[in-house]
């Protein structure tokens, strides 16, 4: 398995050779006849899938979840939807949902894109995976029944895997086929503070299953050339939904990403962004680094792989704001 099979591993060493040892490794390398080479018996190695007796690693059930300390208020159900893919939609939704769970609050992430970004993020091996968020859309599985409880303090999640690919063309010919995952999260209303989805770069069946759960839309949107592109037809799709089929659906706000401000293009696009939106951007820019794109590699949110790095500071920042928002 490589770096991208989602399981957690451990940091690398930020250990750095110094010019001494670099000299040594480089005499002994021009120094091929001073090695002796020497033999040793080894023990067998029975395979698990020979071994009688074991085990594969289980995944935690919503039944072993840690008991919550304090009292749930009203749960908000936010989608983090942009159809253009690769403007940090899984990252936010990752880093976002664990900055809230640092922060005592009761944090479910529902992962709805079928590359299973979220869920491989978070350390989740998809290959122990029994049900998804596919066989709830799907099979009508009970939503509590697919949860991974306590994946990081205060966060757990409702996986994807690749199954979800086909729900699109499954679901054309189900009944209220908008309204599944609506049905799915209303059971899990009381139980956690805030339900996050995130959505697959497209505004298919799934999306649209999205808006009609959600509460607010939280949208990325990186700041790059073409930032606003598709922006528009992604808002008439909203007011759509939010005219048939949920009135109630707002903008929580729109959060600017890969930010980097020793360009001009970044400070080009935040204003532009600003004037169309206006309130409704979030003061918080999420900063291109180095770490955040790490940091999934590893089964991590940035909060626990580089905690005092400028993603960490600049997700807790936005959590501060999405709870001051309500």
């Amino acid at each position: 398995m490589g770096i991208f099979d989602g399981k957690k591993r451990e940091k690398p060493s930020d250990e750095v050779i110094s010019p001494q040892i670099e000299d040594q490794v480089e005499e002994s390398v021009d120094s091929p006849e001073e090695y002796v080479v020497t033999t040793r018996e080894i023990d067998e190695v029975t395979s698990p899938v020979d071994n009688e007796g074991y085990e594969p690693t289980q995944l935690k059930k919503y039944a072993d979840k840690k008991p919550v300390t304090h009292t749930i208020g009203q749960t908000k159900v936010i989608a983090v939807l942009n159809q253009k893919g690769g403007v940090g939609k899984s990252t936010t939704s990752i880093n976002l949902a664990a900055a809230l769970g640092a922060m005592n609050k009761q944090v479910l992430l529902v992962d709805l894109d079928p590359q299973g970004n979220s869920s491989s993020g978070l350390g989740i091996d998809k290959g122990l995976v029994e049900s998804c968020i596919y066989n709830v859309l799907l099979d009508d599985v009970p939503l509590q029944d697919v949860i991974i409880p306590d994946v990081c303090e205060g966060l757990d999640v409702a996986p994807a895997t690749i199954n979800l690919a086909g729900a699109e063309v499954e679901l054309v010919s189900e009944m209220a086929r908008e309204n599944r995952l609506k049905d799915a999260v209303g059971q899990m209303r009381g139980k956690y503070d805030y339900i996050f989805i995130d959505c697959p770069p497209s505004l298919g069946l799934l999306t649209v299953n999205a808006l009609v759960a959600a509460d607010k839309l939280l949208i990325p949107i990186q700041c790059e050339f073409y930032a606003l592109e598709g922006v528009t037809k992604l808002l008439d799709s909203m007011k759509r939904v939010k005219t048939r089929l949920n009135p109630s659906l707002e903008i929580s706000g729109v959060l600017l990403t890969m930010y980097d401000n020793r360009t001009t293009l970044s400070k080009q696009v935040v204003d532009e962004v600003k004037s169309y939106f206006g309130r409704t951007v979030f003061n918080t820019l999420i900063p291109r680094t180095v770490k955040l794109s790490e940091a999934p590699s590893y089964g991590m949110p940035i909060t626990e792989y580089d905690p005092r790095g400028k993603g960490a500071i600049s997700y807790i920042e936005l959590a501060k704001e999405v709870i001051s928002r309500g």
